[in-house]
């Protein structure tokens, strides 16, 4: 070999090593950021993956009482109506950090109308941490199975398996109609139950697959229902205690505390 194909060796086993490094190290909402980098992150509307990496790292700073947090503020409250969805998502979380930042708890009142079943529960559990149980019906949503339905007339080009995990806008299935395939997605993480198999027909507005909370996202549910949920709850707790696949002791046994604090509550008032 020579000294040239050896140096083009080396450097290509290089990039193979750095590329996937630079990838993930741009990627990693983990990384630390300046205050100057935070504030250009929050405005970077061509890529909202840099403001949820900000407002995971302002959310860190904020759970630790950080005051410098609150001159970013201003931003939490503006991106409550962001187009992107796990900007929304993320940011109705991060509110929850502090219940003393102004407009917070209006931003997340409106937020429970938002279009997004996880937008709605991310800010029905941050109203918790205020002391609002306003977001109640929408927690209790966050341990209801998503059930998805054909868009329109078509045959199913391909489709995942049951039980397999899926993360939220994962593709489930490909729809295909006379004009085009239509990807369809899950709009929570989690597990799916049930999925039409490859090559079925399925008419407008039939369900195509059923999918299961992930566990973090029954868990939080669960934990908020303790504080606020009432005894019209139970039938959607009750799953957890011991019906629903694949769910950690620990689930589980949140569930009946969850329900032993229900009836406690009841029985007092």
């Amino acid at each position: 070999m020579s000294r040239t194909q050896k140096i083009l060796f080396f450097v290509t086993g290089w990039l193979i090593v750095l590329m996937p490094f630079l990838f993930w190290w741009n990627t990693w909402f983990g990384r630390h950021l300046s205050d100057q980098q935070l504030t250009a992150y929050l405005h970077d509307e061509k890529k909202p993956r840099h403001i949820q990496h900000a407002l995971v790292q302002l959310g860190d700073r904020m759970s630790h009482r950080d005051a410098a947090a609150r001159q970013w503020y201003p931003d939490l409250v503006r991106l409550a109506s962001y187009p992107v969805e796990e900007v929304r998502n993320t940011d109705a979380w991060v509110m929850g950090q502090d219940t003393t930042g102004p407009g917070f708890h209006d931003a997340l009142l409106t937020m429970l109308q938002d279009s997004s079943l996880m937008v709605r529960g991310n800010a029905a559990l941050s109203l918790v941490r205020f002391g609002d149980a306003t977001g109640r019906q929408q927690i209790v949503a966050l341990l209801q199975p998503a059930h998805i339905t054909a868009p329109t007339t078509g045959k199913i080009a391909d489709a995942d398996r049951p039980g397999t995990a899926i993360r939220q806008a994962g593709l489930i299935a490909k729809l295909s109609t006379n004009a085009s395939v239509i990807d369809i997605r899950s709009p929570i993480p989690g597990r799916i139950r049930s999925v039409s198999q490859t090559g079925a027909n399925v008419p407008a507005g039939s369900e195509i697959a059923i999918v299961d909370p992930a566990t973090e996202q029954a868990w939080e549910a669960l934990r908020a229902l303790y504080i606020v949920g009432q005894l019209a709850d139970l039938d959607a707790i009750r799953p957890y205690q011991r019906e629903v696949p694949d769910i950690s002791n620990d689930v589980r046994q949140q569930a009946l505390e969850t329900e032993k604090a229900i009836r406690a509550r009841a029985a007092a008032n």
